[in-house]
């Protein structure tokens, strides 16, 4: 082993298991969720942190977790249980395992602490999108870079004709309505819904969705694009977005009814399941990203950064955090350890450049 050994494996995410084990039933109860799919690589799996802990290293704050409810199934998986979240817009019908509508203002995109902990107090662990071809094409984006060739490609060609101007979407989106597992396309609501049904038949314990309700939800909802004024929390919600123009024009599909099929269809719905992301607790270390022990003394040697050391102290972020954050975090952190090891191992003086 080296003189000085630096921890920065990751979190738990890749690890359903340790997941599970670290939940939160006191905040996101009243049960821990039996499915997941998996939005970090397999190796992201909690491992080095047990080494660390098995020999001395203090683990803190392990029920600090960022987990998203808007998760899919890759048909095209680079990992086993590979989820890929879906970056959504506001215009969706969002509904409970039993067809109610979640309540305002868990609509999509909006919060997704608040609207985990009203899934979990549902008992179910997916939801569905109803949606329909026009707001598919326009408001699903999905995480990944490998999901976002034309961003990743440096492409203002393929940006305009497959998120501005297409009536399809990204071709990884229409892959995804294609091909994904959780997807499920009719041309009216009747067939949708039996669609529906079918694809959760195999599910133990979930709940068929009734027609007669469904239906009644989606017409309450279509309702309050009778008039461009409403008092409806999610349609005040989608007209105030497209206030800001670059969102209008390339983000936010027009207002319209979903059962308005003849231009916007077809109909399409998604089982949005739990998917796995970002640990926010982890090894506790100190300003130096020094490991701590449980008396509060520093490891010897041992140094932890990034996601291990809950993107730093241990749990920096508190309870909430955003990509931009997460790196600063770990940037901080890993510079931090580097600063501290290299002082360590060579004796560079505090505060010069290494």
């Amino acid at each position: 082993m080296g003189s000085a050994v630096l921890v920065s494996s990751g979190g738990i995410g890749g690890n359903v298991d340790k997941v599970k084990a670290a939940w939160p039933v006191d905040r996101l109860g009243p049960k821990v969720p039996e499915n997941f799919v998996i939005g970090v690589p397999a190796h992201v799996d909690g491992r080095m942190i047990d080494i660390a802990k098995g020999v001395g290293a203090n683990v803190i704050n392990r029920d600090r977790m960022w987990h998203y409810t808007e998760g899919l199934q890759n048909w095209d998986p680079i990992w086993p249980g590979h989820g890929i979240r879906v970056l959504p817009a506001p215009s969706s019908l969002w509904l409970d395992a039993t067809g109610k509508r979640l309540p305002p203002f868990l609509f999509p995109g909006c919060d997704t602490l608040a609207t985990l902990k009203h899934i979990c107090s549902t008992g179910y662990d997916y939801t569905w999108f109803i949606t329909d071809q026009s707001i598919v094409a326009r408001e699903f984006a999905l995480s990944g870079s490998e999901q976002n060739p034309d961003v990743t490609g440096k492409s203002i060609w393929q940006v305009l004709t497959q998120r501005v101007f297409s009536s399809k979407g990204t071709i990884p989106v229409q892959n995804f309505v294609k091909h994904g597992k959780d997807f499920v396309v009719a041309d009216n609501l009747t067939d949708l819904v039996a669609k529906m049904n079918e694809l959760i038949s195999t599910v133990p314990g979930a709940p068929q969705l009734d027609y007669d309700k469904i239906k009644d939800v989606v017409d309450a909802r279509d309702s309050q694009f009778d008039n461009t004024y409403s008092k409806d929390a999610q349609a005040m919600l989608i007209h105030s977005a497209r206030t800001y123009w670059p969102d209008r024009r390339s983000r936010i599909a027009a207002p319209h009814k979903l059962l308005d099929t003849a231009k916007h269809g077809p109909l399409i719905a998604v089982r949005m399941n739990l998917l796995t992301r970002k640990t926010l607790g982890g090894i506790e270390t100190n300003l130096k990203s020094q490991v701590m022990r449980a008396d509060k003394t520093p490891f010897p040697g041992l140094y932890a950064a990034g996601e291990a050391a809950g993107f730093g102290g241990g749990g920096v972020h508190g309870y909430s955090s955003l990509e931009g954050t997460f790196l600063g975090g770990c940037i901080f952190s890993g510079r931090a350890a580097g600063r501290a090891m290299a002082d360590e191992v060579l004796g560079v003086a505090e505060g010069t450049k290494p």
